[in-house]
């Protein structure tokens, strides 16, 4: 009997199973090569004859051309992330260590191909390259959140995100230009930034637990409006 859970060629299941194996056989055999040639389209056709992948299956697996190739990158960058956390015992960490911790395998995740990630950034700087940069941030910042354990589902849960969207940015670009041994300074920049961030939020809560103690306005104008 055939096992039910094998993505067979003509289904659908089986389909998206061959892309994603197209997409990722595209990524690897591009990598080394970006560092000298950009993403470009002359990347991302010569990385496909290297792979052995029609230009057709090229077209399918990155619909969108270049961005998609550098699109799926900054993902798997997070996936690789995800599964670098996963092995490590977050929950024992003090909230402050868990969004350290998920900051630096993030960037660690990228080690090995510093110089893609240096030209994906300055890829998607451009006016041509639309959202992309954006939305790649926000799934990034989001990604080490969850990571990190955030259940949040209130307004906080677009602050956190805002707020390490920043440090995320600016450490990135620290450690895309550092060249201290193993990192340090900008692991160093990385602690300072998240103190900032605590400070922020402790001065945060000060100020809403001043505010809550303070009578309500609108109650006040009310008793003033109907005084006898």
């Amino acid at each position: 009997m055939a096992d039910k859970t094998t993505a067979r060629p003509g289904t659908r299941t089986g389909r998206a199973s061959h892309v994603q194996a197209a997409r990722a056989k595209l990524l690897a055999a591009a990598l080394p090569h970006v560092a000298f040639d950009g993403w470009t389209p002359r990347l991302m056709r010569e990385a496909a004859a290297a792979a052995g992948i029609g230009h057709n299956e090229m077209r399918l697996a990155f619909p969108g051309g270049t961005l998609d190739l550098v699109d799926y990158f900054l993902a798997d960058g997070d996936r690789r992330m995800e599964e670098a956390l996963a092995k490590e015992d977050l929950a024992a960490m003090k909230v402050r260590q868990r969004i350290t911790r998920a900051v630096r395998a993030r960037i660690e995740a990228d080690v090995p191909h510093r110089e893609a990630l240096r030209r994906a950034i300055t890829l998607l700087a451009l006016p041509t390259s639309g959202t992309h940069g954006p939305r790649a941030l926000y799934r990034t910042v989001d990604a080490i959140w969850r990571a990190a354990g955030d259940t949040s589902t209130d307004f906080n849960f677009y602050t956190k995100r805002a707020t390490l969207a920043g440090v995320y940015s600016a450490v990135t670009l620290r450690w895309l230009s550092d060249h201290s041994d193993g990192f340090a300074d900008t692991w160093a920049f990385l602690d300072a930034r998240i103190e900032d961030v605590m400070r922020f939020e402790k001065a945060k809560a000060s100020v809403l637990g001043m505010v809550e103690k303070l009578p309500d306005p609108f109650a006040l104008l009310g008793r003033l409006r109907y005084r006898e």
